[in-house]
């Protein structure tokens, strides 16, 4: 099977600055997928058309199941809250979803430790830090009827922050202690490989000769697919341009071990 978490910008493309929704569907047909998480995806905000991404991934894919969690509610860089999951049908929202060509036998949702204040925070080339605010973060999982039996699959799309994002690996890990194996946990973790591996105990499926950010030269791999329990690469991870993005799609083949 293959397995790929891809942060898609909210469907919009750095070359062109638009949001096109026909080319995001190409671009999660071509990467087929059998479990996909997404992350920065929105469902009815004005930037992004007023469209349901998840619902426009879950087709292009042919997902059977499929679930979008909202992690704030209004619009980003605007005016939002943190999202709590009683928002209305209708509501803009931002999030992360998981889908997949597999039944899903049961949801969990996991709200992360949120950052209540601004930070100093060091940006690359810059003489000083800066005092940034984060979002809320959240994660989800399913547990999938696979081809040789049911597994655990949890997307996440953590802190820019540094620590911060480790604390929440840190406490998203334990919350899955007892779920079924194998587990694979997957997304836009915000840290290069090693920290990854260290603070999350599990053991990568694609190795850090694989970056993803940014989307012309990677020379970092934000994106990663983690594992616990039987279950291996089958062949070489793949980091994919797409034609949106500031981050490449990583695909990675897999099998129970």
């Amino acid at each position: 099977m293959r397995i790929a978490t891809f942060n898609i910008l909210h469907g919009r493309s750095p070359v062109d600055d638009r949001v096109d929704v026909e080319r995001l569907a190409t671009a999660v047909k071509d990467l087929d997928a059998d479990v996909l998480g997404l992350q920065e995806v929105d469902r009815d905000q004005p930037r992004s058309l007023g469209s349901d991404l998840t619902a426009v991934a879950a087709e292009a894919m042919g997902a059977v199941d499929s679930q979008f969690v909202a992690a704030l509610h209004g619009t980003p860089g605007g005016t939002w809250m943190a999202a709590t999951g009683d928002e209305q049908p209708g509501s803009a929202t931002y999030g992360i979803a998981l889908l997949s060509r597999y039944p899903v036998v049961s949801w969990r949702v996991v709200r992360l430790p949120a950052l209540r204040s601004r930070v100093p925070v060091w940006f690359r080339g810059a003489p000083r830090p800066k005092l940034v605010g984060d979002e809320p973060r959240v994660a989800v999982a399913a547990v999938l009827d696979g081809p040789s039996g049911q597994f655990t699959v949890c997307n996440t799309h953590l802190s820019f922050v540094p620590g911060w994002g480790a604390l929440q690996l840190s406490k998203l890990v334990r919350s899955l202690t007892g779920t079924r194996e194998p587990l694979v946990l997957m997304g836009d973790l915000n840290m290069q490989a090693g920290q990854a591996e260290r603070v999350s105990g599990l053991r990568p499926l694609a190795p850090a000769t694989t970056p993803t950010f940014p989307v012309d030269e990677p020379a970092r791999q934000l994106d990663h697919v983690l594992a616990r329990g039987p279950i291996a690469a089958t062949g070489p991870a793949e980091s994919v341009r797409l034609p949106l993005s500031d981050h490449r799609a990583l695909v990675v083949p897999c099998a129970p071990a």
